[in-house]
């Protein structure tokens, strides 16, 4: 993946938002000119709404008419992420922008995106070893929580020591689906009432 290491904007940036149905549920993508910036759970109307208005806060610009480019990137965002979520793609080869994201925790998430490949996991402890952090297995915790990118930056991927799932700021059930579809985790042996046909 290429990206940038561009800091928060001084002036105004033109970016696009979309949404895309997923396994998952709705996910909000933004992309800037440089890459795609945030990938958001959830994304109803209302997270939706919150997300835009938070980006734009961010961003110095509501997300308007961008250039093309900015549309085109999500064009290729959905299409990849659907091609993921259909077993597909293992790894995503989107231009990222970083510039939500500074320090450790850009640190630590790019180890992740790195060393840590599709169908595998790490414990929050030995991603803090791998940064050269031994002590700092919460503040990966935190990292991971406040990744602007999950799935395409895996935070999913990240586990306890004890090989329990850990936590999942967008909820546990939606890791479990991640982690299924990588084959970390078996096919649950039982559907609920809501995904049977």
């Amino acid at each position: 993946m290429t990206d940038s290491e561009r800091p928060l904007p001084d002036g105004p940036v033109a970016w696009a938002w979309t949404t895309t149905d997923t396994p998952v549920g709705p996910l909000g993508l933004a992309a800037t000119r440089t890459g795609l910036i945030s990938v958001v759970f959830h994304a109803g109307e209302r997270t939706s709404a919150e997300a835009v208005a938070r980006l734009s806060r961010h961003l110095g610009s509501a997300p308007g008419a961008p250039p093309s480019a900015c549309h085109d990137l999500l064009a290729e965002a959905v299409d990849q992420l659907r091609a993921y979520f259909a077993g597909r793609l293992r790894a995503f080869s989107l231009p990222l922008d970083w510039s939500l994201t500074s320090g450790f925790n850009r640190r630590v998430l790019r180890e992740l995106l790195a060393h840590v490949p599709y169908g595998t996991v790490v414990a929050y402890q030995d991603l803090a070893d791998r940064t050269g952090e031994s002590g700092a297995a919460r503040a990966v915790g935190v990292a991971m929580g406040s990744n602007p990118l999950p799935v395409v930056v895996p935070c999913h991927r990240v586990i306890a020591s004890d090989g329990g799932l850990g936590g999942f700021g967008p909820g546990l059930e939606s890791k479990r689906i991640l982690l299924t579809l990588e084959g970390v985790l078996p096919e649950p042996l039982f559907q609920t009432a809501a995904r049977l046909p």
